[in-house]
């Protein structure tokens, strides 16, 4: 097998693992173990403080013994192995927070790993350091992420399916388990290359090359797909009174997304990188906005939405990390550190977004899988589609600072 599909692989098993903290898990926690919203929001707040000092700290590490980045895949691979059967198969009783954050630490842990492994080896990964080739390793990689993204969101129902019980969560464990051990072992020669290490980061260097404008875009730009995200499965069964299509609308959003990435990329060689963000960001916030005006059973008009809004995340998760990636390489500067910053910068946005999101919506009266009021269901509508649509605003009016470019992709 050539090393970018393997490539994508990799990025396959790590999209598995980040759906279902991001997506299942603030369900798993109301409705199985019964923790509250605003307590699951302090956590991952809190996992993101210890993030804070993690995640740079894997990246200075890998950039630090780059002949171990063999037993760091495999090190990322068998936490994501360990934990998420014990995740998805925890049950309500004593100690039950302690345990989940335990869990949860372990998880965060390997899946940071696994994700500043990938994006910080970009350089070396690629065939060259050009940004062309940068951009068509980008395009496998991310492809790879959807792909794991659809399996990861599609799974649970397969598995219902298929006779697995309580919400197939246990089962959905152990299937994330067995995804990360198959393709650590099927992956493990992409790591086996000789490692170019750049110089070492300082705020002077980052600023001088760039970068530190592009992890300030990174969190703006992040926010908003939080926010959604998080609150995704509950504006889906609690508002739009469609439980049924929650996996159907899920795998649209991200195959929206995979199939909009190589469109995105063509279209960045020809009019520019930036260019080509200012045209996918007004998409988004048309979507926010859409979804906002909405009323409950409107299913076709949510499934325009969700390709819609998949569509500008794919031009986020191609074009931003490239555009890092190129200004690092450009710098000569410690792309595995800088990507342990440019890690915690988006994990802080998703925390960010669960810390205000989940207790605001408890806080108005909203419960999941419940009988809520208006208020409720609306304080829900404004967390989702509302907020997420001015913070994208912002955001595309930081891009408009950043500095024009001609692209050489």
């Amino acid at each position: 097998m050539m090393l970018y599909p393997r490539v994508g692989l990799y990025a396959i098993m790590l999209a598995c693992a980040g759906i279902p903290l991001y997506i299942h898990l603030p369900q798993f926690a109301a409705t199985n173990l019964g923790i509250s919203l605003a307590t699951l929001g302090g956590i991952l707040l809190a996992i993101r403080v210890f993030d804070l000092i993690q995640d740079p700290l894997i990246g200075w590490a890998i950039d630090r013994w780059p002949q171990a980045q063999t037993g760091f895949a495999l090190t990322a691979a068998g936490g994501l192995a360990v934990g998420f059967p014990i995740l998805f198969g925890l049950q309500d009783g004593p100690h039950v927070v302690a345990k989940l954050v335990l869990v949860l630490l372990l998880l965060f842990s390997a899946y940071s790993l696994g994700m500043i492994l990938l994006y910080g080896r970009s350089a070396n990964l690629a065939k060259t350091a050009e940004p062309r080739a940068l951009m068509v390793l980008a395009s496998f990689r991310e492809s790879g992420m959807v792909a794991g993204v659809i399996l990861a969101a599609i799974a649970p129902s397969v598995l219902i399916s298929l006779g697995a019980a309580d919400q197939g969560y246990a089962a959905f464990g152990w299937f994330l388990g067995l995804i990360a051990i198959a393709i650590a072992m099927v992956t493990k020669s992409i790591w086996a290359g000789p490692v170019v290490v750049g110089r070492p980061l300082s705020l002077s260097r980052l600023s001088q090359a760039g970068a530190v404008k592009l992890l300030i875009l990174a969190v703006l730009n992040s926010l908003p797909v939080a926010l959604t995200s998080t609150l995704f499965l509950f504006y889906v069964q609690d508002y739009l009174a469609l439980p049924n299509l929650a996996g159907p609308l899920l795998v649209l959003f991200f195959l929206a997304a995979g199939l909009s990435v190589p469109l995105w990329s063509i279209l960045s060689r020809k009019i520019g990188t930036k260019t080509t963000l200012l045209i996918a960001m007004p998409l988004a916030i048309a979507s926010f906005a859409g979804a906002g005006f909405l009323e409950p059973g409107n299913a076709a008009g949510f499934a325009l939405i969700c390709v819609a809004s998949g569509a500008a995340l794919g031009a986020d998760m191609v074009l931003l990390p490239v555009l890092f990636s190129i200004a690092l390489t450009k710098a000569g500067l410690s792309a595995a550190t800088a990507f342990g910053i440019w890690s915690f910068a988006g994990k802080f946005a998703l925390a960010l977004a669960a810390a205000i999101a989940l207790p605001m919506i408890e806080f108005r009266g909203f419960a999941p899988a419940a009988d809520n009021s208006p208020e409720a269901l609306g304080v829900l509508v404004f967390a989702y589609a509302i907020l997420p649509c001015f913070l994208k605003i912002a955001a595309f009016g930081y891009a408009l600072t950043l500095p024009s470019e001609r692209s050489s992709l």
